[in-house]
């Protein structure tokens, strides 16, 4: 009998989609962002699931190394979003240094939102992670295949189902986890964003059945859009120098 009620509350646990979220990302040069989608002060990072999951990203495809923004309960992600995304967070976007890494946090709305998470770079700033470069994770967030149990499931039955991955209760766990990875040496960021240039999408997702789970961010190579934008200048001011140096009224091509 007590079998057959086991059997019968494990079928009536609720499937339900849980989350996990990039609370903040930052560059070891300067700069921060955080996910695309995330509604900052809107969306109260601590408190009920019904309160904190509704801006959380959900992947289409289970594999990491897959193409697309994903979307939360508001729709798409859209890299127009990112708009919303530099007004909360401010213009500089995280600046990574060659060979250099983000660091974060991440944010476990529920069960389902745990690590491990994979990082990877689409230097075409697109969404192309299909053809992107996977990131060294130096700091992960806990978890197995993307399940943690809640702080309050004490019971070791429980808490067994959802860490093997056979319950998906969604229960709130509601706690921030830092989270760090090492961008490949030499990359070089070709996206336009937001009217932000030398542009990298960094997508950081869960294994979770339930998802994936995590977020896109916007990151920028320090020095690399000042060095193009310098170039202009310096090509100028040696025409000038060029034309100063001519003869009165002599003949040249610029």
């Amino acid at each position: 009998m007590f079998s057959k009620l086991f059997i019968l509350a494990l079928a009536a646990s609720p499937l339900v989609a849980a989350h996990g979220k990039i609370a903040v990302m930052t560059g070891d040069a300067g700069g921060n962002t955080t996910g695309l989608g995330i509604q900052g002060g809107v969306i109260p990072g601590a408190g009920t699931n019904k309160q904190t999951e509704v801006d959380t990203t959900v992947f289409n495809s289970k594999a990491a190394a897959s193409d697309g923004l994903g979307k939360t309960k508001a729709g798409p992600n859209t890299l127009a979003g990112m708009s919303a995304v530099i007004a909360q967070s401010g213009s500089t976007l995280p600046q990574v240094s060659s060979g250099g890494s983000i660091s974060g946090t991440v944010h476990i709305v529920t069960t389902d939102g745990a690590g491990p998470y994979t990082a990877i770079v689409d230097p075409t700033g697109t969404g192309a992670f299909s053809t992107g470069n996977k990131m060294t994770v130096t700091q992960q967030v806990p978890g197995t295949k993307g399940n943690i149990a809640a702080p309050k499931q004490r019971r070791f039955v429980t808490r067994m189902l959802v860490n093997m991955g056979i319950v998906k209760r969604a229960s709130n766990v509601n706690e921030d986890y830092p989270f760090a990875a090492t961008v490949p040496a030499g990359t070089t960021c070709t996206g336009t964003v937001a009217g932000q240039s030398g542009v990298c999408l960094v997508k950081i997702v869960n294994p979770s059945n339930a998802g994936p789970f995590g977020g896109v961010i916007a990151i920028q190579m320090a020095g690399a859009n000042a060095s193009t934008a310098a170039a202009p200048a310096t090509n100028s001011a040696a025409k000038a120098s060029t034309k100063a140096s001519k003869p009165v009224g002599a003949k040249f091509r610029a």
